[in-house]
């Protein structure tokens, strides 16, 4: 069987879209019976100061009150902070496969993810997927978020690798473009992507 990885070469994921799914209907009920409001539209104020929380701007307190346009208390907040952080952890099983198959080959994974840093904490100490890479970058601990420039920029500081020695892996056509302008591989991920055949090609 002809590997997947090259190398030398650092194969940089992002999580939401990539390695996890999207959120299922019945995470969406979950939280519009905890708020009463319904938030997975577009327009929704979840996803309107979802932005500034991933960057770090925001703590969870912060970002929840803004959401629901009124303070939250400490138990109501770990209630919503449980119920995000599921939704967020369903797994896709054909990336999650391409993981296994460039593990078993010895390829440098690594992982930039635009994420709260509660989030990311629980998930790096909780989640299988955590172990298959050597590197984790997310943005909320970083204070910088996909696709400002220099985000890329500080994981290619971190890794010591040249942009053209990074195969970057991203649902956002933001993110991908942003990376691509300085030099990285990429790989657009969509729902009908084969991931298999466009690293192996």
């Amino acid at each position: 069987m002809t590997p997947l990885s090259r190398s030398g070469t650092w194969y940089l994921f992002d999580y939401g879209m990539v390695l996890s799914t999207q959120p299922e209907p019945a995470d969406w009920a979950a939280l519009e019976r905890e708020t009463g409001m319904q938030l997975a539209a577009a327009s929704s104020p979840y996803w309107r100061h979802r932005e500034d929380y991933d960057a770090g701007t925001h703590t969870p307190a912060e970002y929840w009150t803004r959401v629901l346009g009124t303070p939250v208390s400490a138990e109501q907040l770990q209630v919503l902070e449980d119920l995000d952080a599921k939704q967020w952890s369903h797994l896709n099983p054909d990336t999650m496969a391409v993981l296994e198959t460039l593990s078993g080959e010895g390829a440098q994974l690594a992982l930039l993810s635009n994420m709260p840093a509660r989030m990311s904490a629980r998930y790096l100490q909780e989640s299988p997927w955590a172990a298959y890479f050597a590197r984790t970058y997310f943005s909320g601990q970083l204070g910088m978020i996909k696709p400002d420039r220099r985000i890329f920029v500080h994981v290619l500081d971190e890794l010591g690798a040249a942009p053209e020695d990074v195969v970057f892996i991203d649902d956002n056509v933001r993110n991908i473009e942003a990376s691509r302008a300085l030099g990285l591989q990429t790989v657009h991920f969509g729902p009908r992507t084969d991931l298999r055949r466009e690293l192996a090609g």
